[in-house]
């Protein structure tokens, strides 16, 4: 019972922190291109080049790619295969982009704001540029496609350098670290992504669908499309003001009434009181006082008629029954019947 109790408390502050913001929120938390978030950059970026320098030129890298292959992680551990194949879909860029996009949504409809889809649009584009780009012009042959051991396999058509899968694991899921409106959300998302997108690399080294240098340039490639994101926030805010205008232009062709802009009211100038308007003012305070000082009358609809006019409402006569023992009023007293003892 108390595990249960425990749950409802956890669900309902759940839902009480999404029922926070039912319109935009007047200050949205955008990350800056800091000097920071700009050594991570160039740092990253370092990194990325460095393995595809390493590739090239067929160095310990490359070596360490084929004994991993010849390791054959998936006969090694079979028992782990079936639930690895479900887990990589985690990576795949339809699904995943589905459902960040249906959160993101859904934000977007509660916080009256375009920005959380724009943003995933975006890096969604540059995922396939730079991503795509890579893997067409080095041109790398996967494992399962090896020509000659101890190769690099580089520019024989292939598409797999750097790992798609890997690249976009730790884009989808960083978005939401990325788009977190607290800093203790933005730490606990960034782990999670981090953990995924590890965990998708390592299961496409596992089923022998990359080389390990693969999951190691795709992981470059996801973070530097994170860390460059600040730099594409005004395109993103300016896309998001076209659409609103577009949206009430659409309105307006319609026949929908769209706000009009408040127009500013011209100030009324005062002019200064006369000597004879001050006078007749002082003369006419008396009676305005006094005639602020009746009660108000409220009157029944319909005309009305003088008191004189009105018929009586109470009858004539006494509203008492007969007795023998009283006299009618204005009889005096001598005038009641003796009776006899």
């Amino acid at each position: 019972m108390r595990t249960e109790r425990n749950l409802t408390r956890r669900l309902d502050r759940v839902f009480a922190r999404l029922d926070r913001e039912p319109e935009r929120p007047a200050h949205i938390d955008v990350p800056r291109m800091s000097r920071h978030r700009v050594v991570l950059f160039t740092a990253t970026l370092a990194f990325y080049l460095a393995i595809v320098w390493a590739v090239v030129i067929t160095s310990w890298l490359v070596r360490l790619d084929w004994q991993v292959m010849f390791f054959r992680p998936y006969q090694q551990w079979p028992q782990i295969h079936a639930f690895l194949d479900y887990y990589v879909v985690l990576g795949q860029r339809g699904p995943t982009a589905v459902m960040v996009a249906a959160w993101l949504g859904w934000r977007s409809w509660r916080q009256h704001t375009l920005r959380p889809l724009l943003t995933l649009a975006a890096s969604l584009l540059l995922l396939n540029i730079t991503v795509g780009a890579a893997k067409l012009g080095m041109g790398r042959l996967g494992p399962h496609y090896a020509t000659v051991i101890g190769s690099n396999e580089m520019g024989l058509g292939g598409d797999i350098f750097p790992s798609g899968h890997t690249a976009n694991a730790v884009v989808t899921w960083g978005i939401l670290a990325y788009l977190a409106s607290t800093p203790r959300a933005r730490r606990w998302l960034s782990a999670l992504s981090a953990v995924t997108s590890l965990g998708v690399g390592l299961t496409t080294v596992y089923l022998g669908t990359h080389w390990l240098s693969d999951v190691l340039l795709g992981w470059a490639a996801g973070l530097l499309i994170l860390l460059a994101l600040p730099w594409f926030e005004p395109l993103i805010a300016g896309a998001e003001t076209t659409l609103f205008d577009l949206r009430d232009r659409w309105r307006a062709r319609r026949g929908r009434t769209v706000p009009a802009p408040a127009v500013p009211v011209a100030p009324v100038v005062l002019k200064p009181r006369t000597a004879a308007a001050e006078q007749h003012a002082v003369a006419r305070e008396p009676v305005a006082s006094a005639r602020g000082s009746r009660a108000p009358m409220h009157l029944a609809p319909g005309p009305h008629t003088a008191r004189s006019e009105r018929t009586p409402v109470t009858p004539v006569g006494s509203r008492r029954p007969p007795h023998a023992d009283r006299l009618p009023r204005g009889t005096s007293q001598s005038a009641r019947p003796v009776t006899g003892g």
